[in-house]
Parts: C-alpha cells; structure tokens; sequence
C-alpha cells in the first residue's frame, strides 16, 4: 500500500541522516505525519581468518551509551559501490585487507522510521595491512577483537552481542560455511 505524499518537509540535513516530515494520506482517505530518517546506507564486513576467527571491533556508540561488540561498518559515500564501502571500512577500522568478498544479503535496519540499507558481506582471505588502522577521530577508542566464530554464536545467544548488522553477518556466515563444508 502506497501513501500519497500530500507534503513533504526536510527539517534537518546532518552528517549522518537528514529528517524528512510528510503529511500523508492513507488510501481510506485519512491524512497523518510521518517522519524519516534519510540515510545513504552502509555497508559491514564480515572478515574470517583461517582460524575460523572473526575481525570485530568494539567501540562506544553514543546513542545507547554502551560498549559494543561489532562487525566492521561505514556509511556509503555518494555514489559508492557497497562492496567498495565494504572493504574501505576493514582497512580503515581494523588495518586488515581481503582479497575475497561475498555478498551474504542487505537488510534495512530499522524500517518503521529509516531508510538504512546495510550490504553485508563475507571477506576471507585476510590479512593485515602494511598501512595498519586509518581511524576517525570518534574512532579513537576503538579497539579490534578476535573472536571464534562459534564463539561469537555464543555470544549472541548470551546476549553479549546485541548490534543487529553483527547477528545478522555472524548468523548468516556461520550457516553459509556450513554449507559450503557439505558440498
């Protein structure tokens, strides 16, 4: 069901998201006001050592006022392949290189109020970068974690990771590993 746009207000333009305002009207005929955050989407990546461990970082995230464990991600650049956002935000978070990458899916993080994609892939074949970390001022207390896959599965069952990108990347490997064993 599509909504007629009878107005439309962009109240705020920021770094990472613009606000949009919309007086819509409902195919019965009723009107209402829904707000959305724009935002250009990312991309998060999923780097698996032969040792079956993952490259995770764990940094503050202001919004929850929390510490979390997380797969390494970044916001698209205008115009920007995902895949390339992908491999950027490894080298740039972690100091580490893939030279094999695999699209696992793309999910929209929160749907009910923002339009954020987020393309998550599966890079094997890694290594550390000779050029190290390339980190953002409110990167700087960022730290890199190495975590068994099955592990990280357990965490997540535990609760102890609780970033939605990461169970999705860390769930969805885990089984596209184990079917590529069975073939």
């Amino acid at each position: 069901m599509r909504l007629n746009v009878l107005k439309r207000k962009r109240l705020y333009e920021g770094k990472v998201f613009n606000l949009i305002v919309d007086d819509v009207e409902y195919p019965s005929g009723n009107r209402s006001v829904r707000e959305v955050a724009e935002h250009p989407g990312g991309a998060v990546a999923l780097a698996l050592l032969p040792d079956e461990r993952i490259v995770m970082v764990r940094q503050h995230r202001y919004p929850v006022d929390e510490e979390l464990l997380e797969l390494p991600a970044g916001k698209l650049r205008p115009g920007e392949d995902p895949r390339d956002c992908a491999v950027r935000e490894l080298q740039e978070e972690t100091g580490y290189r893939a030279q094999s990458w695999k699209k696992l899916t793309a999910i929209y993080t929160t749907p009910g109020f923002c339009t954020e994609e987020l393309h998550i892939y599966l890079a094997t074949n890694v290594q550390a970068s000779a050029s190290g970390r390339t980190l953002e001022e409110g990167e700087l207390s960022m730290t890199v974690e190495f975590i068994p896959l099955q592990q990280a599965v357990k965490m997540i069952e535990e609760q102890e990771i609780a970033d939605g990108k990461t169970i999705c990347g860390i769930l969805l490997a885990e089984r596209f590993l184990k079917k590529s064993r069975t073939r």
